[in-house]
Order: structure tokens, then sequence, then C-alpha cells
């Protein structure tokens, strides 16, 4: 039987964000954004480890006082430019293989119901693919002026950023996705991305909703 390959979480936190400063520790329901993602990565049963990657001291004491193990980031890669797959790339030469599963979540996509992690990494290892990613179908509305029938309408799967596993040698050739991209469809709910001060406020009013009705696991300070 062919060994399971090292699962490993990484969850991208630089200090640099400019459309929300300092978003990724700004309190959100209760809490810093970025613990969020750390409590989903702490109630994952596959994943074998996670780190945050930051460059930034004060989200590094942030994410460890919520039981997150940190991977400093050097400045180079935590520049504007800098891309998720180099981020990803350093990680994993770091702490994976070459089969390491990447599980990328990203902190600015708060919002995970209770084992989404789970299920996107179990439906990940049945093979077949280079990346799985969560996200929604998008419906592609004509130009205004255009006549339709809503039923004709077309709909285009968008990437969230949630939850997206990946193979390590997809970053190797340079690329996230890889050349077979997996998609799965999660709850709308689910799918806030802040970028700008509005998500901020929706995605506050979804995590609220959430624990109010128990799909969300809190996230605990540990220190």
């Amino acid at each position: 039987m062919t060994p399971r390959p090292l699962i490993l979480g990484v969850i991208p936190a630089r200090g640099g964000s400019k459309g929300i400063p300092r978003k990724n520790i700004l309190p959100i329901a209760g809490h810093p954004l970025v613990a969020w993602s750390i409590a989903a990565a702490l109630e994952s049963g596959l994943l074998d480890k996670f780190v945050v990657s930051t460059e930034d001291p004060e989200i590094k004491r942030v994410a460890q006082s919520y039981g997150a193990a940190v991977l400093d980031r050097p400045p180079e890669l935590a520049r504007d430019e800098t891309t998720t797959k180099a981020v990803l790339a350093r990680v994993a030469g770091e702490l994976g293989g070459d089969d390491t599963v990447v599980v990328l979540l990203q902190a600015t996509s708060p919002i995970r119901r209770r084992g989404l992690v789970d299920r996107v990494v179990g439906e990940f290892l049945k093979g077949g693919r280079d990346s799985l990613s969560t996200g929604w179908l998008q419906l592609q509305y004509p130009p205004h002026g255009v006549e339709h029938r809503r039923q004709d309408i077309q709909s285009v799967f968008v990437n969230d950023g949630s939850v997206i596993a990946l193979r390590s040698a997809n970053l190797r050739n340079d690329t996230l996705f890889g050349q077979k991209a997996g998609t799965m469809v999660t709850s709308r709910e689910e799918n806030v991305d802040i970028d700008e001060p509005f998500d901020f406020w929706l995605a506050s009013k979804v995590l609220e909703k959430g624990l109010a009705e128990g799909w969300l696991k809190e996230p605990k300070k540990i220190g």
C-alpha cells in the first residue's frame, strides 16, 4: 500500500495589507481575523501539521496565542507583489517533501463550516486531481439590454480562497492549480473573501450567525 503523503496546512498572513490595514489581526466576531483559520486547522483530523507564514512580529504573537505554529517569512516574500504561490513554495520546501499535499487556508476567508477542511482533503486524496478548491457558481448574465431567459444563463466557478488542496509538485512546476484543477461548491455563506470594509462587516455577521447556529468552531485563545 502506498503510504499517505504528508498533509501540510498553510495560513499566509502578512502584515502589510493595504485595503484594510492590519486586517489579519483586526477583531471580528470576538477574535482576530487570522484566529478563525487557525481554529479550522486545529479542528482538522487530516492535517499532519500546519503553520502560519508571516513576517510580522505582532501577527506571530497573535497566531501563537491561538495555538498555531509560525514559520517566519523573509521580507522579500512579504511585498505587495509577492504571490501566494511563492509563499507556499517556500513553506513546502522547508517543511514538506516531494509528495506533500499543501492545504492553503486564506486568513481572509474565515468562514468554514465544521469539517470543511477534512472534506476537501479527503476528496483530494481520492486522487485524479492536481488541486481541489472551494468556491461557488456565479451566474454570468449577458450585458444589460440583451433579452434572455434565466434558465439559459451559464455559470462559472469562482474560487473563494477558503480551502485549496494541491500537490507540492505543482509549486515546483510554477503553478498553483496544475493541469487537473478540481472544484468543490460550498454554501454561499462560506464564500466571503475579505478585500474591503464591506466584506469585513458581512463576514462578521455570518460568523456570528454560524456561532449562534453551531456550525462554526469558535477560536480559543491558549496564551
